[in-house]
């Protein structure tokens, strides 16, 4: 580093200018953008009866889209790297906002919903007979 380092958010984000950071963040980005779609089609198909889950995932699934394509862009077509950095820190913070703050009330009350259906099913065959015809049912038919 022979600048301060505030000059060197306006210089281009190349392997010229940034030999120690270019590369790592590029390939960081694609591999990264590979994982994010990989990871939503298997969680997806585990999480497929919990819409909550099923919903966060596809949240973080565009997320990323959005973030390491923008990465792949920036590196691509050499962009200051004030934009770059500011493209790291609004991806990271999204990432922690939808899985910190946005989603966990929803499965909160998700969670509270599956519990009230569990505990309404269990009283309803809570008795051994519940579940058995009685003799006047039959006579009836």
């Amino acid at each position: 580093m022979t600048l301060p380092p505030w000059e060197y958010l306006f210089r281009a984000f190349s392997s010229a200018n940034f030999p120690d950071l270019f590369w790592p963040v590029s390939i960081a980005a694609l591999v990264l953008l590979v994982v994010q779609v990989i990871l939503y089609n298997v969680r997806t198909r585990q999480l497929h009866r919990y819409e909550p889950l099923v919903a966060m995932q596809e949240w973080l699934l565009w997320t990323g889209i959005v973030t390491f394509s923008l990465l792949l862009v920036m590196a691509l077509f050499v962009w200051y790297f004030f934009f770059v950095a500011i493209t790291i820190v609004l991806g990271i913070a999204a990432y922690g906002w939808i899985r910190f703050i946005r989603f966990p009330p929803l499965i909160a009350a998700y969670n509270a919903q599956l519990r009230r259906a569990r505990f309404f099913s269990e009283a309803r065959y809570k008795h051994p007979e519940a579940t058995i015809r009685s003799r006047r049912s039959r006579r009836r038919r």
